[in-house]
């Protein structure tokens, strides 16, 4: 059988919970010695080290199979791949910022402007649907320093928490696009790795549901127990079973992680009593 060839970033926080999914979905990957590829020993895998930018191109080529990739880089150096599944972590946004001390509040303030960027493609495509003409700069890696060497009048970058941008004394005026972590695939991949990326994609989708999830076990006492149950929506149906206790039973259910503590408020206000929440390593459906 041919190994599945996986891309996922060299280093950095995209590669740390890229690991971590491929290790809660049973592949475990030894690494020790930062090779830039390395086999599964439990399954038909491989996974291939690369720089980030460059996964598009080795998708395009069919070097590797499919990929784990923030959805910006996609946007910016891979419209023409296709992604099967949004994970769920990694996320950020592509914003265009300025100087705290900047006349500009809007994007309509940067007309004429000039932007540095390290996504010039994305910030062009964007620009010219809102009809702004701009002077781009592609710079690659601490874009936050192009306004205070008077390179820019602004910048677009990447932005996860905000605490960069304000370290470097720039505000956020406009948000371009929201990204997080995708499964990519590759155009040129053959049906039996297709079969096991499909053998993948279910794993991923049981530990995304379970990590969306929390198991809750409570008491309940019978005469409340209609109006507690409407309360848990569960995977299909609350599991209900009798106590020892006369007039009391045990019910067992999954509730979104989301909507936790709202759904526990309302537990306790119906009588629900010995609430017991625990979380949920997969979920499978």
């Amino acid at each position: 059988m041919s190994n599945l060839r996986i891309a996922v970033q060299k280093s950095g926080r995209l590669n740390e919970d890229s690991m971590r999914v491929l290790k809660d979905i049973g592949i475990s990957i030894d690494n020790g010695k930062d090779q830039l590829k390395a086999a599964a020993r439990d399954f038909p895998v491989e996974v291939f080290y690369l720089r980030n930018g460059d996964i598009p191109q080795y998708l395009r080529d069919g070097v590797v199979d499919a990929a784990i990739i923030g959805e910006n880089v996609l946007i910016e150096k891979g419209n023409d791949i296709d992604f099967i599944e949004r994970l769920g972590f990694s996320k950020c946004k592509v914003s265009i910022a300025v100087p705290k001390e900047s006349n500009a509040n809007s994007l309509k303030d940067l007309e004429g402007k000039r932007i540095a960027t390290s996504y010039p493609e994305t910030v062009k495509k964007f620009l010219n649907d809102q009809n702004i003409n701009a002077q781009l700069h592609k710079i690659n890696g601490s874009v936050e320093i192009a306004p205070n060497i008077g390179l820019a009048d602004g910048i677009c970058d990447i932005v996860s928490s905000g605490s960069t941008l304000f370290k470097n004394g720039l505000k956020e005026i406009e948000v371009l696009l929201k990204s997080e972590a995708v499964l990519a695939v590759s155009p040129t991949i053959d049906a039996e790795r297709k079969a096991i990326l499909e053998k993948i994609q279910f794993r991923i989708q049981s530990v995304l549901k379970g990590r969306q999830s929390k198991y809750v076990l409570l008491n309940a006492p019978n005469e409340k127990l209609e109006s507690i149950l409407a309360l848990l929506p569960g995977m299909r149906s609350p599991t209900v079973l009798p106590l020892a206790e006369n007039g009391w039973s045990s019910v067992h259910s999954v509730i979104p992680k989301n909507k936790f503590w709202e759904i526990i408020d309302e537990l306790k206000a119906n009588g629900a009593e010995g609430i017991l929440v625990c979380p949920i390593e997969k979920m499978v459906i």
